[in-house]
């Protein structure tokens, strides 16, 4: 879940008269047309049909005999399964209520301060999002398990549950909070500051009084995104939640443990409530923040501090340094013999034949993942985006579409794997054969991840001028070539953005696949799960090092390739 406006004002570009545009040819209307219904056509097959057989199935036994509310009775009279409600949303509320403060100051030095390093800094917050979610609770284990070198911190406690949830969470979630507030707090009016300085405001009283109500809204919109995260999130809890059950663990252990497919149908749609409220709260704060800015708005910019741009260089370092301490834990842990008796360098823990039949082919499934994720989910989304935004008329259409596109959000990955299960495994769908195939993989987590690079694409298209097309269509030049030739061109920032987003999160996720490989195609996340869970620590700290390693190279490369293509591409907005 991310922090992105779901629309924004339309340019005030007068719509071109009927006299000077050429008219939308009726292959042309008969081609939006078709592109939109297949855009439809595929949220229906990938997002609400699956959902819908979740639902379906939730009413029937493990045997399959129709029960009605049984499952949902059975549920709440089962205290393991009721316990397991408490335990997410009282670990969740606990990890928003550390992480958020955390971000907010984090954030707060990055861009009310003069401090050293910023770009550096930001650099760090990041680290999190290239690592799968079991890493952290792997390097917690290292630092805090049985053979920990810091148990003793825990005063006799155990890393494995609550502590070990909440502490790999709060790793998890950050970057996440971190990037909402950072946007949040770069969007203040210098005017409010001076006015208030002028009457003779201090500075806590500016904070208390114009800070805190101009972010409101990312704050909020924070609190809900980190809670959703952790109370949907499967690696931690899975690997260091011990005997702590959680929804997305028991949604896992229903299935796989007690095939009892009815109760995890079940559990996944009492985690899809907690995701569903949260995205309906964070989309209300989004609306309400657009009244905040105006056009007359003066960016702020903070005074030289040279004791409180200390202080932000000094939290700053602690952060960044634990959030890299972390992963070098893990990443140590990978190439030394027997971690901690034996420190002895070595590179055996990468020979992941001896801890998995798949050996590296698993790390070579994540990469085709990955790939087909980036181009096929690219290819879709920015398409459907385009024909949103720019086709003529079929508002009714249009409408729908959109709808159908900011939904995958508030689904949980758990929930959308399960849910897949049902719908492509049954035999009476003719897309059956897509099950345990790589294109599910690839289709599942395009699905997942769609509505973020949705609104990415749709926050790009706004930017660019009506008359591009108007200029087109007084041409006669057919909108396809006007697609290919000027939006593609001007918008391939943005599609680059899109597809690494696809690319390091296909690399990096767990749930939404973890039901729907096939031993041939069992991408480094989920062999990072077996290997864990069979006690091969060391061999699933290196695959899952593999994967920060992948996801860091794209993202450099992402970064070059975005700067050239900024100085070929976007000269236009300099003149």
């Amino acid at each position: 879940m991310s922090a992105v406006k779901l629309s924004l004002p339309k340019p005030a570009v007068p719509a071109p008269s009927r006299t000077t545009a050429r008219p939308v040819e009726r292959s042309e209307r008969w081609l939006f047309g078709l592109g939109l219904g297949g855009i439809a056509l595929f949220l229906a097959l990938f997002v609400l049909l699956p959902l819908g057989m979740l639902f379906l199935r939730s009413l029937y036994d493990r045997d399959g005999a129709f029960v009605g509310l049984a499952n949902f009775a059975a549920f709440l009279e089962a205290p393991a399964l009721t316990r397991s409600v408490v335990n997410s949303l009282t670990l969740s509320a606990l990890t928003t209520a550390i992480t958020v403060p955390l971000a907010f100051l984090y954030a707060f030095c990055l861009t009310r301060t003069h401090m050293a390093g910023k770009g550096l800094f930001r650099l760090l917050a990041q680290i999190p999002l290239l690592a799968p979610s079991l890493l952290p609770a792997i390097a917690l284990v290292y630092l805090f398990g049985n053979k920990g070198i810091l148990r003793g911190l825990l005063m006799g406690e155990s890393i494995y549950g609550s502590i070990g949830i909440v502490m790999g969470e709060v790793f998890y979630s950050f970057p996440h909070a971190v990037l909402i507030l950072t946007v949040a707090l770069s969007t203040s009016d210098a005017r409010l500051y001076e006015a208030a300085e002028a009457l003779g405001a201090g500075a806590w009283k500016r904070f208390a009084t114009i800070t805190l109500p101009g972010v409101r809204y990312g704050l909020i919109s924070a609190v809900f995104v980190v809670f959703t995260l952790v109370v949907t999130d499967f690696g931690v809890p899975k690997v260091i939640g011990g005997s702590t059950n959680m929804l997305a663990t028991d949604v896992y252990k229903q299935v796989v443990g007690q095939q009892n497919f009815g109760m995890g149908a079940v559990v996944g749609i009492v985690l899809l409530l907690p995701a569903g409220l949260a995205f309906v709260a964070d989309w209300i704060g989004q609306r309400r923040q657009m009244a905040l800015l105006s056009a007359r708005s003066v960016p702020f910019q903070p005074r030289l501090n040279p004791v409180g741009d200390r202080l932000a260089v000094l939290f700053c370092a602690l952060v960044g340094g634990l959030l890299l301490g972390l992963l070098g834990v893990a990443g140590f842990a990978s190439v030394v013999t027997f971690w901690p008796y034996n420190l002895t360098p070595t590179l055996a823990n990468y020979d992941f034949a001896q801890f998995d039949a798949a050996g590296w082919g698993s790390y070579a499934n994540s990469l085709t993942l990955a790939a087909g994720t980036a181009v096929a989910g690219t290819a879709i989304v920015f398409t459907g985006a385009w024909l949103v935004e720019r086709a003529p008329g079929r508002a009714v259409m249009k409408g729908t579409v959109r709808l159908m596109a900011v939904l995958p959000l508030a689904v949980p990955g758990m929930a959308l794997g399960l849910a897949y299960i049902f719908f492509f495994n049954a035999t009476w769908n003719p897309l059956s054969w897509l099950y345990h195939s790589m294109a599910i993989l690839v289709l599942a987590t395009v699905a997942h991840f769609y509505t973020v690079s949705h609104l990415t694409a749709v926050t790009a298209l706004k930017q660019l001028d009506a008359e591009f097309e108007a200029v087109s269509a007084s041409l006669k030049v057919p909108v396809w070539s006007t697609f290919l030739r000027v939006t593609v061109p001007l918008c391939l920032p943005a599609i680059l953005d899109i597809a690494i987003y696809f690319f390091v999160n296909a690399m990096t996720t767990v749930s939404a696949v973890v039901f729907l490989y096939a031993p041939e195609t069992k991408p480094a996340s989920v062999a990072v799960l077996n290997m864990d869970d069979s006690g091969e620590v060391a061999g699933a700290a290196a695959m899952a090092m593999m994967i920060v390693l992948t996801s860091a190279a794209v993202r450099a490369l992402h970064a070059l390739l975005s700067r050239a293509l900024h100085r070929r591409t976007q000269a236009w907005r300099r003149h």
